[in-house]
């Protein structure tokens, strides 16, 4: 096997195995909880400039197939897990996740311990790191490069990464069977499962670059609009929000979902920050506040709207309040307008790797444009 190092900001080094790809990467800590969902949240665009350190012991049992990618690639930086699979063990594989991630240049690092990294990152939080398994990477002289390179490299704040993994052109995802609704969707890293679910509920879905203007948006007049998951600082994607901003103002049904729950707030005069190390994983609790249930649902978010918990807020489009609450810090995990057909939520409804708890919200969409017609 190949050495591999793992050195974060801060200093502390991790020393393990190459696993993918072998060579260097820079890219922001962080950990995702998930104990299944692996080949999903490597295709999730909202990954992107991040290296995922798994929770989860076990990586890569069920391989990898050509039916969970969320997308046409792999995007995160980096990828960290402690005991690989050795083979995969699934009868719907088609490859071994180790090759996979070598064929699409991914490079990771095994045989660490997570448990004492993600430690390490809820106490100082997420943190820029790097990745090296590429030849003489162990001794001191490597490691005081790679840390040199670690800390020049930009941080996620400030980071406008939308552009980047949206699609160029716009495409159509057209309805399962009768089509009830068309929709506009502003693609800030959309993943195929959402207008896949929306399809079933008889929606087409026109898929429009993170650039589209509100024009754009509304250019065909469309029933309702989509804001999408996707990676990068909100505070920097004032295109998106100058484009919410018109779709507000034409009254048209919207509804966002993670950080198009962030651009959405911001669309409304709301602040954003950067959480500490973020939420990532497919068991986080959310209380939904209008129906007092609690939902287990899918995060990937390292930023947060700022809004108050126990009062709604007048903006230049009505009231807005807080819909979702996470369980574990109090954090902002959902809007609603009072006076305006707009809501947001700042999980994944669409599920893939699971669970399921929130997939209802698709039908609310639905039903929002059915009584706005």
């Amino acid at each position: 096997m190949t050495d591999a190092i793992l050195v974060l900001e801060d200093g502390r080094t991790f020393r393990g195995e190459a696993y993918g790809k072998v060579g260097t990467t820079v890219g922001e800590a962080v950990f995702a909880t998930g104990m299944t969902g692996y080949q999903e949240t490597l295709t999730d665009p909202s990954y992107a400039g991040q290296i995922v350190t798994m929770t989860a012991p076990h990586v890569g049992n069920t391989g990898v197939n050509g039916e969970d990618d969320e997308s046409s690639r792999m995007w995160v930086a980096g990828f960290v897990v402690r005991d690989p699979a050795r083979r995969p063990a699934n009868w719907r594989a088609t490859g071994s996740l180790d090759d996979e991630l070598a064929a699409q240049g991914v490079v990771g690092i095994s045989g660490i311990d997570t448990r004492a990294l993600t430690r390490h990152l809820r106490e100082r939080g997420a943190m820029r790191a790097g990745i090296s398994s590429e030849p003489g990477g162990w001794g001191e002289d490597a490691v005081d490069a790679l840390l040199a390179r670690v800390r020049a490299a930009e941080g996620m704040t400030g980071a406008d990464l939308a552009p980047q993994v949206s699609t160029r052109e716009p495409y159509v995802v057209p309805a399962a069977g009768e089509k009830r609704f068309t929709i506009a969707a502003l693609d800030l890293g959309i993943k195929t499962a959402t207008p896949r679910h929306l399809a079933a509920l008889g929606v087409e879905t026109h898929v429009l670059p993170s650039t589209a203007t509100a024009a754009d948006l509304l250019e065909h007049g469309p029933d309702g609009v989509f804001l999408s998951n996707g990676p990068g600082d909100p505070a920097a994607a004032d295109y998106a929000v100058a484009a919410v901003r018109g779709v507000l103002d034409a009254g048209r049904p919207l509804f966002g979902i993670c950080f198009g729950n962030q651009i959405l707030g911001r669309a409304l005069g709301l602040g954003t920050y950067k959480l500490r190390f973020g939420h990532r994983g497919l068991n986080q609790p959310v209380l939904d506040r209008v129906s007092g249930t609690v939902r287990v649902t899918s995060h990937n978010h390292g930023f947060a709207v700022d809004a108050p918990l126990d009062r709604a807020t007048d903006t230049a489009h009505g009231r807005v309040e807080v819909s979702h609450v996470g369980l574990n810090d109090d954090v902002v995990e959902g809007l609603r307008l009072l006076d305006a057909p707009a809501f947001s939520v700042q999980f994944h409804p669409e599920s893939a790797a699971g669970p399921h708890d929130a997939a209802p919200l698709f039908g609310r969409f639905v039903d929002l444009m059915e009584e706005q017609r």
